[in-house]
């Protein structure tokens, strides 16, 4: 991320592994974690501590239709091993299609998960090839789809 991007929205937040890092390296963020289950929100709290106070907590599931609804614009999504948990990869287009919504213009969308294929995960209905990741990305309307990472049954991509 670029030292313009402000507000970030992870989806899918769990626990706040990822939250930890990008708080603790980055000081000029203001973070949003949402996740659908308190349970996860009181271990991201307690994860991270006084970094808690750049952060908003939203109780919501991606799952939901309106799940962006009222939460504004953001600098930058990202979500690390939450797509496939839509439990079937066709839900994942409007998934990226809602995240678009909410991307500032120029905004970045940074989406890691688990992909189907060699070296990845079996099931074909839950789990998305690396090539169908891509494009359902490019479907939603990004202009720019990028491979960054590709390593342990996880591909990373970021998407503008």
């Amino acid at each position: 991320m670029s030292p313009a991007a402000h507000r970030v929205l992870e989806l899918g937040s769990g626990p706040g592994f990822l939250a930890e890092h990008l708080l603790a390296s980055l000081d000029y963020i203001k973070y949003v974690l949402l996740d659908f289950s308190p349970a996860m929100h009181q271990l991201a709290k307690d994860r991270l501590g006084p970094l808690a106070g750049r952060t908003e907590f939203i109780e919501r599931s991606f799952k939901l239709a309106d799940w962006m609804d009222g939460l504004g614009k953001f600098d930058c999504v990202v979500t690390n091993q939450a797509v496939h948990e839509l439990r079937h990869k066709s839900y994942a287009l409007q998934l990226h299609k809602q995240v678009r919504a909410v991307l500032k213009p120029g905004g970045l969308y940074l989406v890691c998960d688990h992909f189907c294929g060699e070296d990845g995960m079996k099931n074909d209905q839950l789990y998305m090839s690396v090539d169908e990741q891509k494009e359902a990305l490019t479907l939603a309307g990004f202009l720019t789809v990028e491979q960054i990472m590709l390593k342990g049954g996880l591909v990373l991509f970021r998407a503008e």
